[in-house]
């Protein structure tokens, strides 16, 4: 039970500290260029995932992300229990860290884009959001499978590594859809934002999970020793 607490835990960090950096302080009073802009935020996502890392690592792994917990669950490395209590409360953290950003919003002013740091895509521009959570999420999970392999892996540098990459992800992906790459980053604040966030939804859930099956499969073939 504690690392499923520990990831509840996690995974509520993440949404607070990576939205929070998109509501607060992405950009000041609506003004293009001011605040910490896309750099800040996805830097505020990375490092929330190394602290994160090198905090609850060795309790539970550190996925606090249901894709990550599905292409460890696909790469043989957990149970399938596991893996559905992972993701159950993944969510749930997501979810207080999302309520926690709406009562500080709900309370005093903010100078964010949204409220809540939802994930979101143009009219027109499914295909687009779908290519990119889909590729960014492979590369985001490959290279956690990647960094934590027992034999293969980066050792106590995998946090490091898995946050850097976050961040890069985030740099390229901010402007198209958000950046997701995370279901449970993305369900925490649709349900609090609600309308469109929540009518796009199911891609910000099913396409990360798509880019973790991809990896894993390309994981288990580079990785092999055949």
């Amino acid at each position: 039970m504690k690392k499923y607490i520990t990831e509840m835990i996690g995974t509520m960090v993440l949404v607070l500290m990576g939205c929070g950096s998109a509501v607060f302080a992405g950009s000041m009073a609506g003004t293009v260029g001011a605040g910490v802009g896309t750099i800040g935020v996805a830097l505020a996502f990375g490092l929330s995932v190394v602290a994160m890392a090198y905090a609850i690592g060795g309790v539970s792994g550190c996925h606090i992300n249901p894709a990550i917990t599905l292409g460890v669950f696909l790469s043989g490395r957990m149970s399938g229990k596991d893996a559905g209590m992972y993701m159950v409360f993944q969510t749930i953290g997501a979810i207080i860290g999302s309520a926690v950003l709406y009562a500080l919003v709900s309370t005093g002013a903010h100078g964010g884009p949204t409220a809540t740091g939802s994930n979101s895509f143009g009219e027109s521009m499914m295909l687009q959001a779908f290519i990119a959570e889909a590729v960014f999420t492979f590369i985001f999970v490959l290279v956690v499978l990647g960094s934590t392999d027992e034999k293969k892996g980066a050792g106590n540098l995998a946090g490091l590594a898995i946050g850097l990459t976050l961040v890069l992800v985030h740099i390229v992906c901010i402007p198209i859809t958000g950046t997701s790459v995370n279901p449970a980053r993305s369900i925490g604040p649709a349900l609090f934002q609600g309308g469109e966030a929540l009518s796009q939804l199911w891609l910000f859930i099913v396409v990360p999970f798509v880019g973790a099956f991809l990896s894993s499969i390309v994981w288990r073939i580079i990785a092999s020793d055949k």
